[in-house]
């Protein structure tokens, strides 16, 4: 994977008109436990983890790896952007997880958005992908807004999903 490479990490907090993306602390434990096993956010990722069952196996600081941003609003934690290796397209891969109370407040755009001119600094002229169920109507239509466009369908995980690609500004294929 291309990805993050030899990317220094954690970087400068990036802020945002409300929020901050920065590296995990352990401070941000119990917003990682309501995440990864809220039925909500669950839905379209294979589903929640069973509490207990995240209580007993996070660490004291999760998230703690390259690529890893917590959004926080006033501190505390209400998310999470990542960028992660894509085994089938060898891009860094864009995902992205919002606790419930969060969300349809434009923040994942904001935070996304953020993210991606950070990566678009750190590793000039790549891409990214992301890939969501098509069912997500919702992180369907926050790809788009974020100017990802369709590379394939398939089937994966019991359902459709899509996959698309990010281009940064002024780069296209024959510049790359």
């Amino acid at each position: 994977m291309t990805g993050l490479g030899s990317v220094a990490w954690p970087p400068a907090p990036i802020r945002t008109e409300r929020l901050v993306l920065r590296a995990s602390e352990a401070g941000d434990r119990a917003a990682f436990v309501e995440l990864f096993s809220s039925p909500e956010v669950g839905t379209y990722v294979g589903g929640a983890q069973p509490r207990d069952e995240v209580e007993r196996t996070a660490p004291e600081v999760p998230g703690r790896r390259t690529g890893f941003f917590v959004v926080a609003l006033g501190g505390a934690m209400i998310g999470m952007v990542s960028f992660d290796p894509d085994p089938d397209f060898g891009e860094a891969q864009l995902g992205y997880q919002f606790l419930p109370e969060f969300w349809g407040q434009g923040y994942a755009y904001e935070a996304c958005a953020a993210a991606l001119d950070w990566f678009a600094a750190a590793r000039p002229g790549q891409q990214v992908v992301t890939t969501t169920q098509t069912a997500n109507l919702a992180s369907m239509r926050l790809a788009a807004k974020l100017g990802f466009t369709e590379v394939r369908r398939f089937e994966g995980w019991g359902a459709e999903q899509w996959s698309g690609v990010w281009t940064p500004r002024g780069v296209t294929d024959a510049s790359r």
